[in-house]
């Protein structure tokens, strides 16, 4: 078979579950299709516009780059033409027939059958060309590769079920023309005053003109008629470089939509024009949603870079750092060269400069949210937190020069609260310390309710002292870069030796000291009982319920970031935990004068404070054999 001939393929199986879902959970929002389809018709020819400076042939004596929306009554068709790179025939099989982003499987998994909910993922995953088959029932794409020849044109069909077909075509200009076969009842798109109204209110910060077909009244015939003459119907500049009090917060919002491919309003954005060493403007959006792909940190960025007004690229990694990988929008540099690659990104000071002055903008921007007196603002910032905490945590290990301001836009849960809500600052917590307390104390757990139920909490809720719960992942890590906030050390609640410092009376510490002599003799005959499971035992004061804990050494690693060493597959070092008793508990107590199951009560001991903070035994069936035999020889 010649390349000539019709070709049938078969969509990619995700292509064909995007599409029913698509047409269904966004029908309701029909008009995303022509935003969508203009948008991809902008890339394209920002894409000609790249290529063509180091090869300006590429033009083919055609350098007024535009986007034309046509329609035909009689077809019943509408036509969105650009003039930019086109496609070559594997190009168009690879981009119009399969989905080839990373993540893809995570995402399908995560839609629920809810279409409203399920509108919202498909947004965020950007369906781009598909959604013409919202209106469509059945889609013709001609296209042709800048710097091909005539004959090498391509036309793809289909109709939005199992597969689609190729040929090769004769087609004189270079780039692509999508015409949309309306399905019944979409009429209403075959006029000039729909489609212009759909364009003006989705795509009018497009910086290409969008051109249309004029109408005038034709006495003879009683009714408007189309001229061959077209006219702009869009602003046609880049929104980026109008000042702010000319842009409405629609076009914000709907440019927001245009260079991230989200269906969603953005939380927020920052808009500055940079002058001095280095000059540039800088358009920066944070999302209201995490995307289906946010934890893929080899994620291409979100900025797209222009220079001089000139798209460069549209994943510039470099001028954003990976934990503010979620930021979408522009920066446009008047000082970077029109030929700048990647190499010359990752060595320019001028790059440098404007990721660090993007970095404390978009800071800034989440400053300016938390610390707002207005509450619209604060929820704003909650909802940033819910959704985007756990990868800005990556910034306090990543950022040096920012570490602090970090730290204070970071929230955690605490026994201040009772709930679990992740909404105390470091500010917060350090404006409730109680009198004489000079440290910050934490602890780690898998969860919330490991955290909050957690025995080592015990004597500060009896002292009224707060503590914060942290059960993200990334704490762990996160802890071993931030030591102190504000002066103020941050110390975990379940490594060490408790220091209570000024919270502790003269009294207290001695009678601890008198108790800790009375089980001297217990403490030793444990340590040899246990010598095979524990580092350590020593007399606790931290606990007032619960009989026993257990403790890491001040320098090793937490029994917490053990477990979570083990259940990703790392090796995790093998050190033995410190186990704590309460000398006034009646276990305790009773175990001073037990003889014959000494070994078998020390050892139950150890397994429930391992099971109280959410640690697996290494012989369950052993413990569950000993517990059972002390609870028929109880009296």
């Amino acid at each position: 078979m010649t390349v000539a001939e019709k070709q049938t393929l078969g969509f990619q199986a995700e292509v064909k579950q995007l599409l029913q879902l698509m047409i269904h959970s966004l029908y309701s929002n029909k008009e995303i299709f022509l935003r969508e389809l203009i948008s991809n018709a902008s890339d394209a020819s920002d894409k000609l516009r790249f290529e063509a400076i180091n090869n300006a042939a590429l033009f083919e004596n055609d350098p007024e780059l535009q986007i034309k929306v046509t329609f035909d009554k009689a077809a019943r068709t509408v036509t969105i033409s650009d003039n930019g790179i086109g496609m070559s025939r594997d190009e168009a099989i690879e981009h119009l027939g399969t989905i080839a982003k990373s993540g893809t499987k995570e995402f399908f998994s995560r839609l629920s059958g809810d279409q409203q909910k399920d509108a919202a993922l498909i947004g965020q995953f950007g369906v781009g060309f598909y959604s013409g088959f919202i209106v469509a029932d059945r889609i013709t794409v001609d296209t042709r590769r800048a710097g091909l020849a005539a004959s090498e044109g391509v036309r793809w069909e289909s109709a939005g079920e199992g597969d689609f077909t190729v040929e090769q075509i004769d087609k004189s200009a270079r780039g692509t023309d999508i015409t949309l076969h309306l399905r019944e009842g979409e009429d209403e798109l075959l006029s000039v005053w729909k489609l212009k109204s759909i364009i003006r209110k989705y795509s009018d910060h497009i910086s290409l003109p969008i051109l249309m077909k004029k109408e005038e009244w034709d006495d003879e015939k009683k009714e408007t008629v189309l001229k061959d003459e077209f006219e702009t119907v869009n602003q046609a500049s880049a929104l980026w470089t109008r000042s702010k009090s000319d842009i409405t917060p629609e076009q914000y919002t709907e440019f927001y939509k245009h260079v991230s491919h989200d269906f969603e309003e953005p939380l927020a954005h920052t808009h500055n024009r940079v002058e001095g060493r280095s000059e540039y403007i800088q358009l920066l959006y944070v999302p209201k949603r995490a995307p289906f792909d946010l934890w893929d940190r080899n994620k291409r960025g979100g900025i797209k870079l222009y220079v001089k007004r000139v798209f460069i690229m549209d994943d510039a990694e470099q001028l954003m750092p990976v934990y503010l990988r979620f930021v979408k929008g522009v920066i446009d540099s008047s000082d970077l060269p029109l030929n700048v690659s990647r190499e010359i990104l990752q060595e320019s000071r001028d790059v440098k400069v404007i990721r660090e002055g993007s970095t404390k903008r978009v800071l800034g921007l989440l400053e300016e949210l938390a610390n707002s007196d207005d509450q619209e603002q604060k929820d704003k910032y909650a909802t940033f937190w819910k959704e985007f905490g756990q990868v800005l945590k990556e910034g306090v290990g990543e950022d040096h020069a920012n570490k602090e301001r970090i730290a204070k836009l970071l929230r955690f849960a605490s026994t201040h609260n009772d709930n679990d809500a992740q909404n105390v600052s470091f500010d917060d917590y350090i404006g409730r310390m109680k009198e004489g307390q000079d440290k910050i104390y934490y602890v780690t757990a898998d969860n919330y309710a490991a955290a909050k139920n957690s025995p080592h909490l015990e004597i500060f809720r009896k002292k009224g002292v707060e503590v914060l719960l942290m059960t993200d992942r990334v704490d762990e890590w996160m802890l071993s870069f931030l030591h102190e906030v504000e002066g103020k050390e941050l110390v975990s609640v379940a490594k060490g030796d408790l220091d209570l410092g000024k919270l502790e009376d003269e009294a207290e510490k001695k009678e601890h000291e008198k108790t800790e002599t009375e089980y001297k003799d217990l403490v030793e005959k444990m340590k040899t009982a246990l010598a095979d499971k524990a580092k350590d035992v020593r007399v606790t004061f931290r606990l007032t319920d619960s009989p026993a804990c257990l403790v890491a050494d001040e320098h090793e690693l937490s029994g917490n970031l053990i477990r979570m060493l083990k259940a990703a597959g790392q090796n995790a070092p093998e050190s033995k935990p410190i186990l704590e008793i309460n000398p006034n508990h009646a276990l305790v107590q009773r175990l001073k004068y037990e003889e014959a199951k000494f070994g078998d009560w020390s050892h139950i001991l150890f397994d429930q404070a391992a099971l109280a903070e959410g640690g697996t035994l290494a012989d369950p069936a052993g413990f569950v054999k000993r517990l059972n035999e002390m609870l028929l020889n109880t009296k």
